[in-house]
């Protein structure tokens, strides 16, 4: 019993100090839920209803897409943060390109999408240390 309580004392201490040591990842979240929730005040007052290239949905994807996009910069640039930043690379030039997509034209957007990806996975593939 005692072992028990040692194992999930160890793991929420484990989780407390991950959510702590990754404020980088913490503020990336709230500003996609900000984002998010201006693109919503802009449709619910009609403030979009004008420009004609406003869609909720492309724009939010566009916008974390940034948001992922900038914390990815940052923790390449910060030392201590350089984990993930090829994860965040990634997974932001999939938003972006998700968001993108119908504004520009898939038939460009994911290609270059999905070469950038590759080129980005072959080459942390060889510069890996042994």
């Amino acid at each position: 019993m005692e072992q028990h309580i040692e194992k999930n004392r160890g793991w929420e201490e484990c989780c407390k100090m991950c959510w702590k040591s990754d404020q980088l990842d913490s503020l990336g979240w709230a500003a996609i839920f900000i984002w998010g929730a201006l693109v919503l005040l802009a449709g619910v007052t009609n403030f979009a209803t004008n420009l004609s290239w406003w869609d909720g949905w492309a724009v939010f994807f566009t916008g974390a897409g940034v948001i992922v996009l900038v914390k990815a910069t940052l923790r390449l640039l910060i030392r201590e943060q350089r984990r993930l930043w090829v994860g965040n690379l990634i997974c932001g030039l999939i938003l972006v390109g998700f968001g993108l997509g119908d504004q520009i034209n898939w038939g460009w957007v994911l290609p270059v999408v999905l070469v950038t990806i590759g080129l980005i996975i072959l080459q942390r593939t060889f510069s890996r240390r042994s």
